[in-house]
């Protein structure tokens, strides 16, 4: 017993806090910013080079909804214009607002009042992976660990959808999974939200446009929530939630 307390005392405490305190480790890749007036004329290698064609020009855009975030535009663009910063906020309410131009993001807002009021202090969610390679279903139960400790803001993952108020779905939704996602929304007692997380999940990315495939959470369920990143940190799914449910600053 006492080697339990005196251990438990000398890890001190581990939980991040959140909002986080200074910057994230140097290999972390964020909201990307992009700089048109550094692009030489009529390139287009960014564009060329990207695997999901998140990119295009004139003027410069990325989609996040289809962006894996490899860095393969920073590495063939001489002039500089794209970078990727720190910034970890990366969710939207709508598709659309994925499109960046510039280094400019409209963040997500939060629920409508009827689901707000029901959610904003307890929400449980059933994941359901859809044919991902699991990279974000890895991120997801890193919310559980003791460092980022999801269930302080009074959110959990359940076992069953019909414990769950919501549905957060990862992978591009194959085939073979359709039935049974759309068994599972269904499941889940109404009203209800749904969360796509990753890129998978929100556009199919690199998977878009296979016959196995459905592109996306969007094509069985209507979505809430999108939140970018091939992963998303788990800081990134973090912050969206709490936007959703109100609990984040604007901005």
């Amino acid at each position: 017993m006492w080697d339990i307390l005196k251990n438990r005392w000398r890890q001190g405490y581990r939980t991040q806090t959140f909002p986080p305190r200074g910057s994230l480790p140097p290999p972390f890749r964020g909201r990307p910013a992009m700089d048109s007036r550094k692009c030489a004329d009529d390139c287009r290698r960014c564009a060329e080079v990207c695997p999901t064609d998140a990119i295009s020009t004139d003027p410069l855009r990325i989609d996040l909804g289809r962006c894996l975030f490899c860095q393969e535009c920073v590495r063939v663009c001489s002039g500089g214009a794209i970078a990727f910063s720190q910034d970890y906020r990366l969710a939207t309410r709508c598709e659309k607002d994925l499109v960046l131009e510039g280094d400019k993001m409209r963040l997500a807002q939060a629920l409508e009042k009827k689901r707000l009021r029901l959610f904003k202090c307890s929400l449980k969610l059933r994941v359901v992976c859809a044919g991902g390679c699991n990279g974000c279903d890895l991120e997801l139960q890193a919310l559980n660990n003791v460092v980022f400790d999801l269930s302080r803001f009074g959110i959990q993952f359940v076992a069953s959808p019909r414990h769950a108020d919501g549905l957060i779905i990862t992978g591009p939704v194959t085939v073979n999974m359709k039935l049974a996602l759309a068994k599972t929304y269904e499941a889940v007692p109404d009203p209800k939200i749904v969360i796509a997380v990753g890129a998978c999940a929100i556009s199919g990315g690199p998977f878009e446009g296979s016959d196995k495939v459905l592109n996306g959470a969007h094509s069985v369920a209507p979505v809430d929530l999108f939140i970018a990143g091939c992963p998303p940190h788990p800081l990134t799914i973090l912050d969206g939630l709490l936007r959703l449910l109100g609990r984040m600053k604007e901005g």
